[in-house]
């Protein structure tokens, strides 16, 4: 009886039989070098700590934002802000919304202009088959995109002065794709204007 025992945990284990292999080694793509490079990094971060110097404890004014990258090519225009997800959503400040929507209206109305906001995780941006998550303020604008102040999985009442979007309301696109739609933008740009 020992032995059946015995024999009955080695074959649920798998003990008797060799083990397999059926892993296939993933190959992770690598793109081309960065077209543009930090030179001196700290440089680069000295001249972003010395802007925070300008508001001070006192003045009225306060906070204050970026653009991450604004693309200008024949008067036409491609803005692109990244968030990084927490718990699969993305915050984006009230007022820097608001500007994010003023600009890309005025900058339509003589131009023409695409504003993404790309929602990614721990990216490694040099793998073109990396994922991040978009929508084009077009999305926002048309309210495909809710514009929930408060965590619609949490308590109701914290409403702050951010907007949180849901990972799911976003297109998951990889890095080459987000590439690809930046290029075909520059593209049009070289057409129309």
């Amino acid at each position: 009886m020992a032995n059946e025992t015995s024999d009955l945990i080695d074959n649920l284990y798998e003990k008797n039989e060799p083990a397999r292999n059926d892993f296939k080694p993933q190959v992770s793509r690598k793109s081309q070098k960065a077209k543009y490079q930090i030179f001196d990094e700290s440089e680069f971060t000295r001249g972003r700590e010395v802007l925070g110097d300008l508001i001070v404890h006192g003045m009225i004014a306060s906070g204050g934002t970026d653009i991450d990258w604004l693309i200008e090519h024949k008067g036409g225009f491609v803005i692109l802000e990244f968030k990084g997800f927490h718990n699969d959503k993305i915050n984006i400040a009230k007022g820097q919304m608001i500007a994010y929507e003023k600009l890309h209206e005025k900058l339509n109305q003589s131009a023409k202009c695409y504003l993404y906001v790309v929602g990614c995780d721990d990216i490694d941006f040099s793998n073109p088959d990396a994922t991040v998550w978009v929508f084009e303020m077009n999305h926002w604008k048309s309210n495909a995109i809710p514009k929930n102040t408060s965590d619609i999985y949490g308590d109701e009442s914290n409403r702050q002065n951010k907007y949180i979007v849901y990972r799911e309301y976003m297109e998951e696109i990889s890095v080459e794709k987000l590439r690809d739609i930046i290029d075909s933008h520059w593209k049009e740009f070289e057409r129309i204007m």
